[in-house]
Order: C-alpha cells, then sequence, then structure tokens
C-alpha cells in the first residue's frame, strides 16, 4: 500500500457513515437531494479525519519509532518526511472546508450551513486529543464518542433533518461502549508486556474496564429499546413494532463482549466490523429490519 494511503487511513472513513444515520433514522434515505448533502459531508468528515490522523503521527512519531510495530507507520519509517506530512494535512483540512461549505450552497441554494462549523470544531477537537486530551483517562473515550456525536449533528444539519435526543444519546453511548472495549486490549497487552501502550493505560484495569463496557452497554440498549416504544417515534413512523429491531442490538452488544472478554479481540472495532461475519450479518439483520418496518409501512 501507499505510503500516503497508509498515512490517511482510508479504511477508517467508514466510521463517518454515522452522517447517513439522521437520514436514516429520520426516514428520509430515498430523498436523493438530502442523501447528496449526506454524502458531502461524509466526503468533508473523511478528509478532516485524514488531516488528523497526519497530525496524530506527527505527534507520535519518536514514540512510535520505539514501537516493534508503530515503527513502520510511513512517518516514522521515514517514508514520509515531516514535511510532507505537514503539507497532507493542510491539503485534507482545506479540502473538507471546502466541502463542507459548498453544501448548503450547491444542495440548497443557501448561504454556508452550521455543518460547517460542525466539522470544523471536530477537526480542532481532534487536534487537542492528538496533542494531550488522549493521554488522560475516561476524558479520551468521551472525546472519541462526542466525535460520533458531532458526526450525527453535522449530518442533520447538513440535510436539514430534525434529530431525536434518543439518536445522539445511543450514539454516544454505543460509541463509548465501543471505545471501552479497545481500550481493554490496551489494558491486556499492558499486563502481557509490562509496557503501557498509551499514557493513559496506566489509569485503567480490567476490573474498571469490565465494569464500564458492562454499564455503557446496558445503558445502551435500554436507551435504544425507549426509543423505539417512545410516543414521538412511534407517532413518527405509525408503527408500534420497531421494538422488535430490540433483538438485534441486544445480540450485537453481546456478540461483541464476547469479542472482547472471550476472544480478547476487540482492539480496533472498526476491522471487527470488517472481518467478523456474525456482527456483519447481525448489523445487516439490524438494518433491514428497520428498513422493512418504517420504509415498507
Amino acid at each position: 500500500m501507499s505510503p500516503i494511503l497508509r498515512l490517511i487511513r482510508p479504511k477508517q472513513w467508514i466510521k463517518n457513515v454515522f452522517v447517513f444515520l439522521p437520514l436514516f433514522f429520520g426516514g428520509s434515505l430515498l430523498d436523493t437531494q438530502r442523501l447528496l448533502a449526506a454524502f458531502l459531508t461524509f466526503l468533508a468528515f473523511c478528509f478532516a479525519a485524514s488531516s488528523i490522523y497526519c497530525f496524530n503521527d506527527l505527534v507520535d512519531v519518536e514514540a512510535d519509532r520505539r514501537h516493534p510495530v508503530k515503527c513502520k507507520r510511513p512517518i516514522a519509517s521515514g517514508l514520509i518526511s515531516k514535511g510532507q506530512a505537514y503539507g497532507l494535512m493542510g491539503l485534507f483540512f482545506v479540502l473538507s472546508m471546502v466541502i463542507v461549505c459548498l453544501i448548503s450552497p450547491i444542495v440548497f441554494g443557501r448561504g454556508i450551513g452550521n455543518e460547517a462549523y460542525v466539522v470544523l470544531f471536530y477537526w480542532v477537537l481532534n487536534l487537542a486529543y492528538c496533542a494531550e486530551l488522549k493521554n488522560h483517562a475516561i476524558i479520551d473515550v468521551c472525546v472519541v464518542a462526542f466525535g460520533f456525536v458531532l458526526r450525527i449533528l453535522a449530518g442533520g444539519m447538513a440535510t436539514q433533518t430534525h434529530l431525536s435526543q434518543w439518536i445522539v444519546l445511543m450514539t454516544f453511548l454505543l460509541t463509548l461502549f465501543l471505545s471501552f472495549a479497545k481500550r481493554r486490549d490496551d489494558v491486556l497487552r499492558m499486563q502481557q508486556t509490562g509496557e503501557a501502550p498509551r499514557r493513559n493505560t496506566s489509569r485503567y484495569n480490567l476490573t474498571f474496564i469490565n465494569q464500564a463496557i458492562t454499564i455503557t452497554g446496558s445503558v445502551t440498549l435500554v436507551c435504544y429499546i425507549m426509543y423505539t416504544v417512545s410516543p414521538e417515534v412511534t407517532a413518527h413512523f405509525n408503527t408500534h413494532y420497531l421494538y422488535l429491531t430490540s433483538i438485534f442490538v441486544l445480540v450485537g452488544l453481546l456478540r461483541y463482549v464476547q469479542i472482547a472478554v472471550v476472544d480478547e479481540k476487540s482492539g480496533d472495532p472498526t476491522k471487527v466490523i470488517l472481518r467478523d461475519r456474525p456482527t456483519q450479518l447481525i448489523v445487516v439483520g439490524w438494518f433491514l429490519a428497520f428498513l422493512v418496518i418504517i420504509y415498507l409501512n
């Protein structure tokens, strides 16, 4: 793979599909105008994320050179110079802002929308995360989870779709659950090697992580069930059967806990989604069930 592609991590762009959630849950996924706005927002977040990955590797370059695996990253290995990395960081940031600033004028014929400010705030927040915030336990996972909330907020603003408070809460809780599961792998690695993969790993242990996973997973499930049976949602979709999709959410959470606790392979949620067939089937099953209930009702 090209050093540039390894640096900007296009495989991680799958995280930005969260910008489509407002359309999906709002029942407007078939609206081509709003779908275009969501796609442009998706691209803006992809380029913003790539800019942040460049900055992250610049900040961590010395630590990466001492790491047995991360030493192969493009900047740490010398395949890409620091000057080139800063250039790519600036290029992807500019591309991101140009795209997000053109969404409302191109799609809706209006001035620059608030989604541009959300993407800018996301970029600044993640620069702070790379520089310092990731070194503080609990704060680090909360910042990661909040980043996904910003994605759906931008998606809602760009597509002019009303966001239910349940969607915002579920997004934060679910990504917080996944973040704690990812930190669990860091704790295991620290126990095996005696070295902390991150500066804040020593502030976590298995007892705390397991309890955090249990709490966030449980609250996520309860929040989703409350969403499916809330009067606002049942009236909006004109159906009382959304609660049936809770089965897929429960099984999906249990499957991920199994991967984290039994298999001890929850280090990268993106890889789990792309490689674990049961997880893929659960997600597809939930998607199809939800699709049938709200679109074919």
